[in-house]
């Protein structure tokens, strides 16, 4: 038996009966020969994890558009807390924490720089709509080695594309990431505000305090044990009916209070502003675009303006101002 092989029957005599076994997935587009080391989600989580898309997530907006400090999260601190979260509540529950942590590297891939202010700038403009979920499934089956994707299996993609509040995962694993990414951006945007000086801990309503707790530490531990001791033996993944009210109330006050406030999202104006002429610039201009996108449209017949809204979503806060700079800001005239 190859290692792999091994490694599948020892999921088979440990997993629950309601985890996603790698032996049976549903596979892939492409067929592939099986690796003799890594099952098939060990593969998707490394795939993603060397992808070009995962590394630009380091220089993608959380909730503070370009902050100036060490310690705020971006997409990619983000993205490594949901995997932690995902990984430690499927090992505890006897599932897959491997086909986890794929889906918990990959549900943000498609995210546009500047956050959901970038992604609100797309969506109006681009005909096709854009959505960051979608994109980030575009990413893995399209976008990635030049028109080629990353060739996933299904059961990774359809935990990215449900991954937000309204989706309905197939998998334990992927539900377990869908109430993760809730449980990790309430809690580090919390911990965010309160260094930006928008939020103190006292601020937070005292029922949600008393219920979740006081401090990150103590959230998360509360309602990482709330999801264990409630899902465990059973097949899905909930929460105590107490603790759910809760986060929902601690999440509406997040964005009555961070995520609506004036002095976290004064620039996003500016940054929507800014995407919007770039969707309008490479629209009118595409050929301005870089060659893997040029193919795309060429080779693949992806219509125009999706493939601008691509090059867009793909780019980085600070390469999107650097653009910005380079196609609209005058330059000073040199001899």
């Amino acid at each position: 038996m190859t290692i792999r092989e091994k490694t599948e029957e020892q999921e088979l005599k440990y997993f629950s009966p309601y985890a996603s076994f790698s032996r049976y997935s549903k596979g892939r587009d492409r067929q592939e020969e099986p690796c003799d080391i890594r099952t098939e989600y060990q593969r998707d989580r490394d795939r993603i994890l060397h992808s070009k898309s995962f590394r630009r997530l380091k220089q993608k907006t959380q909730v503070f558009l370009i902050p100036e400090g060490d310690h705020y999260r971006t997409r990619l601190t983000h993205t490594l807390e949901v995997s932690q979260l995902a990984r430690t509540i499927a090992k505890a529950l006897r599932l897959n924490e491997d086909l986890a942590d794929a889906i918990a590297l990959g549900h943000d891939l498609g995210h546009t720089p500047f956050g959901h202010a970038g992604e609100s700038a797309l969506n109006q403009v681009c005909p096709y709509g854009f959505a960051h979920y979608k994109q980030s499934v575009r990413v893995v089956e399209l976008l990635e080695k030049k028109g080629q994707g990353l060739n996933l299996t299904w059961e990774v993609r359809d935990g990215i594309l449900n991954h937000r509040t309204a989706g309905t995962p197939h998998t334990l694993e992927g539900q377990i990431v869908r109430y993760c990414d809730k449980i990790a951006y309430i809690n580090h945007d919390i911990d965010d505000a309160e260094r930006a000086g928008i939020l103190r801990e006292e601020d937070i309503p005292l029922e949600s305090r008393q219920i979740i707790g006081d401090t990150t530490r103590k959230r998360l531990n509360t309602l990482i044990h709330d999801v264990v001791e409630h899902s465990e033996g059973k097949d899905r993944i909930t929460m105590s009916q107490e603790m759910e009210a809760a986060m929902r109330r601690l999440r509406a006050f997040m964005f009555e209070n961070v995520y609506r406030n004036r002095v976290a999202k004064r620039e996003e104006q500016k940054a929507i502003r800014m995407i919007q002429d770039l969707y309008r610039f490479y629209n009118e201009h595409p050929e301005m675009m870089s060659q893997e996108y040029l193919d795309l449209m060429r080779e693949k017949n992806e219509a125009r303006e999706r493939v601008v809204c691509d090059y867009i979503a793909g780019m980085t806060d600070s390469y999107s101002i650097k653009k910005y700079t380079d196609l609209f800001v005058p330059k000073s005239w040199q001899i």
